[in-house]
């Protein structure tokens, strides 16, 4: 069993699992060093920095440029390397909502934003808000076509996947829920729980990325069925983390993005030294995880990348 899974179930992994991401623009501003670090870190990275290919692995939302979705939002990117945004929204108001139909597809796709960002995309941040303020019919109805989509998507794959399956879905702003917890467990939690139950029903663990402050909804994630939550340090705060999951909700902590461009390289490795320290237990509960962006330098990359390493193996 995989350090990953055995710190899921507390039963006491070898070293703390740990990952790192380096989105395209890093690699676009800075390949030849990103090249050179990747490759000094074979254990975190394999073969990456030999196989690597912007141009062939950067999605289509990190290009320059415009595309329409298969739900019909109009995606803009101004900067390459950058994830765009949904400027073109299909679903401004909801007066046509009974007759709105979802995608065809049914091959298993299940994005980054795939439910509560997915009402945002189709409609709009200001309008989506109106709707939750008001609690409108129509609302429920376009809750309930996504969660459809949704389980059409999980059942496609479930019985192919591994024991545990990834979600992504940014449910936070930077000091809270913009639509506040009530809202979110009225509206969002049973979405979620239908389609998570879809897989838990097939013996799936759950792991679930979603960025903000979340920390106030994090029991209510795991009564759906997540069993590992990737929350952001900064957006959350240690303290909140450590008393709302240290020993009851495992979490791949997101570590501290905004500080990473920020901060000096002995700065960045006493930050992951003190997640560790506050966090850490010997049966389990905690992963770490890197995010590198373009605005960090190959210096505090590098920084960031020797700390993982070295602290995964903290033993308390």
């Amino acid at each position: 069993m995989s350090d990953l899974l055995k710190a899921i179930k507390y039963q006491y992994p070898e070293r703390i699992p740990s990952g790192v991401s380096i989105l395209p623009g890093l690699w676009k501003r800075h390949p030849d060093e990103m090249r050179e670090i990747t490759a000094r870190f074979k254990e975190l990275f394999g073969d990456l920095s030999e196989k690597y290919d912007y141009e062939k692995y950067t999605p289509m939302s990190y290009r320059v440029g415009k595309y329409k979705d298969e739900w019909g939002c109009e995606w803009e990117n101004i900067e390459e390397g950058i994830n765009g945004y949904v400027t073109g929204h299909p679903l401004p108001s909801l007066e046509n909502i009974r007759e709105y139909k979802i995608p065809d597809n049914r091959g298993g796709s299940l994005p980054h934003g795939f439910m509560y960002l997915r009402i945002l995309d189709l409609m709009g941040f200001e309008n989506a808000m109106m709707e939750f303020a008001l609690e409108s019919e129509e609302l429920q109805i376009l809750i309930d076509k996504i969660v459809e989509y949704n389980c059409y998507q999980v059942e496609a794959v479930v019985d192919g996947a591994g024991e545990l399956m990834n979600f992504g879905d940014d449910l936070g702003m930077q000091k809270g829920l913009a639509i506040g917890p009530e809202k979110w467990r009225k509206y969002m939690k049973p979405a979620f729980a239908k389609i998570y139950g879809i897989a838990k029903k097939r013996g799936k663990l759950i792991y679930m990325h979603t960025d903000g402050c979340i920390y106030e909804i994090m029991p209510d994630l795991a009564d759906t069925g997540v069993n590992m939550i990737n929350p952001q340090y900064r957006a959350n705060g240690l303290d909140n983390l450590e008393r709302v999951c240290k020993g009851k909700i495992p979490i791949m902590l997101d570590l501290d993005r905004q500080l990473f461009p920020i901060a000096r390289p002995d700065q960045l490795r006493d930050h992951v030294r003190e997640c560790v320290e506050r966090l850490y237990l010997p049966e389990g509960g905690l992963g770490l995880n890197l995010e590198l962006g373009p605005d960090v330098t190959p210096e505090n990359a590098e920084a960031l990348i020797e700390a993982l390493v070295k602290y995964r193996d903290y033993k308390g």
